[in-house]
């Protein structure tokens, strides 16, 4: 054992804090989300250190964890420049999801007992550095999402939860054979027993056939593509954020989803380049059509939250073809469109979810002229719309300029200038989407379609939540060196050997 306790400690305080809450129950449960929120707050301080500190590396931690018959499994964690933002965007989402959510009267000591669970697996994912411990962590937050659907989501709450069981289970059991394939690999080139630390597979890198490559990439490939999601493996994102509560909504956009990106870079690009050459068209055509399939699906949507959830796939779209460009640059921005899509999405699902439970509907035709009635809901409503097409000062803008450049860097190299065109689409059609939403639903004539007379704005702690989001939202696109800072250390030169 050896290395700092730190990043340790930032995995297990969740563990730690979801299992005193699950037993604050009876009279106790008043205090429970006093409890989650101290608990957040301890690991958001912790990756503050861990954002503040000159070298990542200090932090490293590594214990031995299994080693029987010639098979090693290890306790390693550590955090670069790729997971840095994504600790400190779950760090930040977990609390602002479980403050807004502070209502929530139905059994909330197990309602925040899964958010904490859920931040302790996605925490686990984004520092471990060994492929068993990463599985484990992957298929921890499975558990508690599925229960917070089926718990506390919407009418068709069952029917969602099992479907994002069955998408996402498929999908990991499909990449814990790529991992098999890869630590079994490793294993034969070095001539020693079975290790699945990123180190020691990385190590055997150069041994990898292009073959061997090449079908196991589309394993793993299959597995983080369905998380993040792409189409054709799409169908159960729009229904599990539906049904799901806002809290729920928040983290699935703003972080669980980055966990199919960060998989297909940490794991695809890094281990298998050859096998990343031979799947690189696919790679933009999947993640080109995704773009304009989730950005034109999102036009014929009725119900705003199913709309933003569209447009998930369509931003992750954006993701999935700036890593197909395979370069410096398309790797660095794909890492910045990940956590600009995190904190935006965050309060695109906390309006929409508000909307639901304070309006009384979330369906657009239902809706008009709230933005006199309800001026704190329609700014924070403008806002995120605003900062989810790209509008320039706010940090979605550099997410998509990046990636639209760095694609344009690709055509050009390929000689297909003329793709340029489906980008630019997308662009439009974000725009055209968001603003036909609002002027359904803010302006215009009051709604006498649904009864208002009970319709209250946002108080001062969902205004707060929200305006802490629309900060972070500001001061990235304002400086968004601040985030681009780190990525750099991880993501130049990173394509030299392709």
């Amino acid at each position: 054992m050896e290395g700092s306790f730190l990043l340790p400690a930032l995995v297990l305080v969740p563990l730690i804090g979801a299992i005193i809450t699950l037993f604050m129950g009876g009279k106790r449960q008043k205090y429970a989300k006093y409890t989650a929120f101290v608990t957040t707050l301890v690991i958001l301080a912790i990756a503050v250190v861990l954002l503040l500190a000159d070298d990542l590396s200090a932090y490293d931690f590594s214990a031995n964890w299994i080693d029987t018959a010639g098979v090693k499994m290890n306790l390693i964690f550590r955090v670069d420049g790729l997971s840095i933002l994504m600790v400190f965007l779950t760090s930040v989402l977990v609390p602002l999801a479980l403050v807004f959510s502070y209502k929530e009267g139905d059994r909330p000591n197990y309602f925040y007992t899964l958010l904490l669970a859920i931040e302790f697996g996605l925490l686990g994912v984004y520092t471990s550095a060994d492929y068993f411990l990463f599985y484990i962590m992957w298929e921890v937050t499975l558990i508690p999402f599925y229960f917070l659907i089926s718990w506390y989501g919407g009418p068709r709450r069952h029917y969602a939860a099992i479907k994002f069981l069955i998408y996402t289970h498929v999908a990991s059991l499909v990449m814990l054979i790529g991992f098999f394939a890869l630590g079994f690999e490793a294993a034969a080139i070095n001539g020693a027993g079975v290790n699945f630390s990123f180190d020691y597979i990385n190590s055997a890198v150069g041994g990898f056939g292009e073959v061997f490559q090449t079908l196991v990439f589309g394993l793993l490939f299959f597995g983080f593509a369905v998380k993040m999601p792409a189409v054709p493996f799409h169908t159960w994102l729009p229904d599990a954020h539906t049904e799901a509560p806002t809290a729920g909504s928040v983290l699935l956009a703003g972080v669980m989803l980055k966990m199919g990106s960060y998989g297909i870079i940490r794991i695809c690009l890094e281990n298998l380049p050859l096998g990343a050459v031979n799947w690189q068209n696919v790679m933009i055509f999947i993640g080109v059509l995704s773009m304009i399939y989730g950005a034109y699906a999102c036009i014929a949507q009725r119900d705003l939250k199913k709309m933003v959830a569209y447009s998930s796939i369509s931003h992750m779209g954006l993701v999935m073809v700036s890593m197909g460009c395979l370069s410096d640059i398309g790797i660095e921005f794909a890492i910045f469109q990940m956590f600009a899509h995190g904190l935006i999405s965050a309060m695109l699902f906390m309006v929409c979810g508000w909307a639901g439970h304070s309006v009384g509907t979330r369906e657009i035709p239902l809706l008009g002229g709230l933005a006199g009635k309800l001026p704190y809901f329609a700014t924070f409503m403008m806002f995120a719309f605003m900062a989810s097409l790209g509008l320039p000062g706010l940090i979605g803008f550099w997410g998509e300029f990046g990636i639209v450049y760095a694609f344009y860097e690709w055509m050009v190299a390929n000689n297909v200038i003329y793709l340029l065109v489906l980008p630019l689409l997308s662009l439009l059609l974000t725009a055209g989407y968001y603003l036909w939403a609002m002027q359904r639903t803010l302006f215009g004539k009051l709604t006498d379609r649904i009864d208002l007379s009970k319709a209250h704005d946002m108080d001062r702690i969902e205004a707060i939540v929200l305006g802490a989001l629309a900060f972070l939202v500001a001061i990235y696109g304002f400086w968004p060196d601040l985030a681009l800072h780190y990525i750099d250390l991880y993501a130049i030169g990173f394509f030299g050997v392709i």
